[in-house]
């Protein structure tokens, strides 16, 4: 189970999004700089207990109407090799020192993890409380035997989301650009998944009014979309 610190970040987690943001080709960079705050998401462990799991769901107020994005990041205590480009920056620790933070669509041992945690095999962890399970967020899956561990064959932005796929045609599509779901696009109270989708993980988050919305983080498809 990982440990989670309440310590001292230089620079902060929302510092290094700031600067990483506008590069993404899925954040809408009208307004100029972000204008960030934490509202929401959870943590996955590690097996082995070396690499920290998590996903923010941050909210931006620069432009005329708020936005919300899902970041999944993994937290390092060494470079790894091979994923320069998907490196958001480095940050100093209180208590385990230099960490490497990266984009987790392009981290092994996070992309193990979703196939895990859509079949219910892993759970979500609360953002900020060592050992209390995240209630808002709920997964679901529909299909027929485990699924493959091979996400990390390839990871492509779009400008709504990020893609992952199998050699066998599976696409996990996560939501990086974050609806509230709608009268158009519920979130079944059953549980099962969106139409055309084979399984889902879904969350909520807070608006920067207080308010809070729910919606879709992630997609899992068997075929190409149509």
């Amino acid at each position: 189970m990982a440990v989670i610190h309440h310590t001292r970040l230089v620079p902060t987690k929302l510092e290094l999004l700031a600067s990483w943001l506008p590069s993404r080709p899925w954040y809408d960079d009208g307004a100029g700089r972000p204008e960030l705050a934490n509202a929401g998401g959870f943590r996955l462990d590690d097996p082995q207990g070396e690499v920290g799991i998590e996903f923010i769901v941050v909210t931006d107020a620069s432009g005329p109407l708020p936005a919300a994005y899902l970041v999944p990041l993994t937290y390092r205590g060494a470079p790894l090799d091979g994923a320069g480009h998907a490196l958001v920056g480095t940050m100093e620790h209180g208590v385990l020192g230099s960490r490497w933070v990266y984009d987790g669509c392009h981290d092994p041992v996070l992309l193990g993890q979703l196939p895990a945690l859509i079949e219910g095999r892993a759970q979500a962890q609360d953002q900020n409380t060592t050992g209390l399970p995240a209630r808002d967020v709920t997964c679901a899956y529909a299909g027929e035997g485990p699924l493959p561990m091979d996400f990390a064959t390839a990871a492509t932005d779009t400008r709504e989301s990020t893609e992952l796929r199998t050699l066998n045609g599976m696409v996990l599509r996560l939501h990086r650009v974050l609806r509230p779901a709608s009268e158009d696009s519920p979130l079944s109270p059953q549980g099962l998944s969106p139409q055309g989708a084979t399984g889902h993980i879904a969350g909520s988050w807070q608006m920067p009014d207080g308010s809070r919305a729910a919606g879709l983080f992630a997609t899992l498809h068997t075929g190409p979309r149509s």
